[in-house]
């Protein structure tokens, strides 16, 4: 393949040419005339990692903006989630899984990290395969061809405290055992996916007892680690009450983080936590557009980046799956509560856009398990920009990024690739038609 320009980590370089074998990128050559039988595209960059998603939640999307008699937030919205998790088969979970990566694709990520804790079925009894939901995403992603980091997750109790789970949360919960064998059937299943990493997910410290967290450490061996932490005033309150301090500082006092744990939603944070997580090497999941669609709050990103910290970004409930609608929400919400702008820059990358760009990069690979970026070796992810869309010309290349996260968007997007076969051809994924087809049948069905 040739390009006009790409994103290399060495930075921006023209006429690029770029040869594969086996769905690896074997070089990179810039400053190269076009080859004999090459195809010709504009602008590269690497396909971006979602570091958080929950697929099945796409299934809602749009479904719960009407407002209660009661009044709406966080805990609200999650109500009304229950009851579609308590529903769902495996089937209907592929379906909707594999809308929700086909939309990944067309906006530009290229690997999913899934915190996946739907695994038993709808009654919360034990499919003869423990792993059988976790397979419904693996199928998905064969569909599909997005890359995955599975993340099984541990979920053992309602509340702080060792509190007993609820009847909602019945096809959740594993006791340790239980989910050793999960974690064993998922590394199975998960083995035949192309770079596919397996690693695991306590859900969140009101769901874990201290005691189970740390056999978790244990079980996840070299994978990532991802938890929850701190999305809401109420959690951080109810952990003061039970554990006598925050979550973060309660986490960051007690367990083994380090580089290979993300910390998602890490939103309600004092200065010392946010100077803490950063020495830690942990990376914070920041997932702008579903945290303002739950009214979250917002966490304070541009200390924590000057602290040194990493971030990845994720699409979380999917209420709208749009990689470089994540970025512009993250930059505007730092806007709207510092009432400045040009917020996640730094002294490396003076543009906006780059630099949101290059943090979620390199925060989200880390945070799922692998490396990326246009270089040999690498997987072939990649993601070519229209140039009739985006602003080209300018002194700055940087531009190009700043046009395609506050201006063009998704529209932007022309092709991309994974693991060097093409997804996504003119902005539109090679099997839309047929997931998409599926996937209405699913959900007229789920809202009946």
């Amino acid at each position: 393949m040739h390009f006009a320009k790409a994103l290399l980590p060495e930075g921006w370089r023209s006429q690029v040419s770029i040869t594969l074998a086996d769905g690896l990128i074997k070089t990179v050559e810039p400053d190269a005339q076009l080859p004999i039988g090459a195809e010709h595209y504009g602008v590269a960059i690497p396909g971006m990692p979602n570091l958080h998603s929950h697929a099945f939640q796409r299934a809602m999307a749009g479904l719960a903006e009407y407002r209660s008699s009661d009044g709406d937030d966080f805990w609200s919205w999650r109500d009304l989630m229950y009851r579609l998790a308590g529903t769902i088969d495996p089937d209907q979970l592929r379906k909707v899984a594999a809308m929700a990566q086909i939309e990944m694709l067309e906006s530009g990520f290229t690997r999913v990290g899934e915190f996946h804790y739907l695994h038993h079925d709808v009654s919360g009894g034990r499919f003869g395969n423990l792993a059988e939901m976790s397979n419904a995403i693996f199928a998905a992603a064969w569909q599909t061809g997005i890359a995955v980091t599975h993340l099984p997750v541990f979920y053992a109790h309602g509340g702080f405290n060792g509190a007993p789970p609820t009847e909602a949360q019945a096809r959740f919960v594993c006791d340790l055992d239980e989910f050793s064998h999960l974690l064993e059937r998922c590394r199975e299943g998960a083995a035949d996916l192309p770079d596919a990493v397996v690693g695991l997910a306590p859900h969140s410290l009101r769901a874990v007892t201290p005691q189970e967290l740390s056999a978790l450490e244990e079980l996840a061996g070299d994978g990532p680690i991802h938890i929850h932490i701190a999305e809401q005033v109420r959690e951080v309150a109810d952990c003061r009450a039970a554990l006598g301090t925050t979550p973060v500082r309660w986490l960051l006092d007690n367990a083994r983080v380090g580089s290979r744990w993300c910390l998602v939603h890490a939103t309600h944070v004092d200065v010392g936590e946010v100077s803490d997580m950063a020495g830690s090497g942990a990376v914070v999941g920041l997932c702008p557009v579903t945290e303002a669609n739950l009214g979250d709050g917002i966490f304070p990103a541009q200390a924590f980046m000057e602290a040194g910290g990493r971030f990845g970004i994720g699409s979380d409930s999917n209420v709208r799956i749009d990689m470089a609608e994540e970025l512009r929400v993250l930059e505007y919400g730092q806007r709207l509560h510092l009432q400045a702008r040009n917020i996640m820059t730094s002294k490396k990358f003076m543009s906006n856009g780059r630099s949101l760009l290059e943090c979620a990069l390199h925060g989200g690979w880390h945070a799922l398990g692998l490396d990326g970026g246009i270089r040999p070796g690498a997987s072939a992810d990649l993601v070519a920009l229209r140039e009739d869309v985006l602003v080209c010309g300018a002194q700055r290349d940087d531009a190009l990024i700043d046009h395609l996260i506050f201006s063009a968007g998704s529209r932007a997007i022309d092709s991309v690739w994974r693991r060097g076969r093409l997804v996504v051809s003119g902005g539109r994924h090679v099997m839309r038609d047929q997931v998409e087809g599926e996937y209405r049948a699913v959900l007229k069905a789920l809202i009946a």
